[in-house]
């Protein structure tokens, strides 16, 4: 009880207090809380993107709709003396005049089964169209061993004139030749002095490729495409060329090109006895990329 003459003293009420250091304390939370959810409804900048090796480096690429995809497995494949299988997947090479004179009785009794013959090339500088001086040699030698074949054309059209020109001189060749195999459209970049397709748009590559392989096809061929990783990711519409054959070149312990193939070209510097230089090995697979 206050003295007379004080004045009383007023309590103070902390209870106004509670509901505020509540607030204060939410604010914060709530914010965090918001701002999950802001990240986990917000639409990713990789959504619809896979991740894949293009030969180079790792990189995100938007695949093209309802193509099919490679669904073989490192597990699936093994490795001996610098010959690599998987399943009943057929062993191949691919040849030109630089492999010289072959043995191909002995080729085909190492367990080689097919072979891509170079027919000819579109020379780098001035784009004539040269043959390959051992074409007729290596066709009819491969098979007579029993060996199925295909060729192959070292392109560097421009336009898709150019590249309908190629595919004539290709039959022109054949002259209406047998092939177990298909006729092989192969553009690449050419990094040297004077190099006529330096600098060679991605949209003209695909329309050279689509006017051989039209050509092709017409005359009553099946037809295909050659390309690396990198190619294949960026110098090609795929999507336009899916009714061809591809064959990925792509060095390594097994196939890692994200779109299905027929053909993966697996080493540079294979061994095959009946050849003495090094020579491209290849694997074959069944349609959508099944083993055998």
């Amino acid at each position: 009880m206050p003295q007379i003459g004080e004045k009383p003293k007023k309590k103070i009420r902390w209870g106004w207090l509670l509901p505020v250091v509540l607030l204060l304390l939410a604010v914060p939370v709530t914010a965090a809380v918001w701002s999950q959810l802001g990240r986990l409804t917000q639409p990713s900048a990789h959504r619809n993107t896979v991740t894949v090796n293009d030969g180079v480096r790792t990189v995100e690429i938007t695949p093209y709709a309802d193509m099919p995809v490679n669904e073989l497995t490192a597990e699936s494949f093994s490795a001996a003396d610098g010959v690599i299988s998987c399943g009943g997947a057929r062993q191949g090479i691919d040849v030109s005049e630089y492999q010289g004179e072959i043995d191909w009785q002995q080729v085909a009794d190492s367990g080689v089964s097919f072979v891509f013959v170079r027919l000819g090339y579109r020379g780098t500088t001035e784009g004539l169209l040269l043959p390959d001086q051992r074409f007729a040699e290596n066709l009819s030698g491969a098979r007579e061993a029993g060996l199925d074949v295909g060729v192959y054309f070292f392109s560097q059209a421009l336009n898709q004139r150019e590249a309908v020109e190629e595919a004539d001189y290709v039959l022109r060749a054949l002259e209406g030749e047998t092939l177990e195999l298909p006729v092989m459209f192969d553009w690449e970049p050419v990094a040297k002095a004077g190099s006529r397709t330096e600098g060679m748009e991605a949209q003209v590559i695909s329309d050279c490729a689509e006017a051989f392989c039209l050509r092709i096809t017409a005359s009553g061929y099946d037809a295909g495409i050659y390309f690396n990783r990198q190619q294949g990711y960026y110098s090609y519409d795929l999507a336009r060329l899916r009714d061809y054959a591809f064959w990925v070149s792509d060095p390594n312990d097994h196939p890692d090109f994200y779109y299905a193939f027929r053909i993966w070209q697996y080493s540079f510097t294979g061994t095959v006895p009946g050849i003495e230089t090094v020579v491209d090995r290849n694997l074959m697979f069944e349609e959508g990329g099944e083993p055998g």
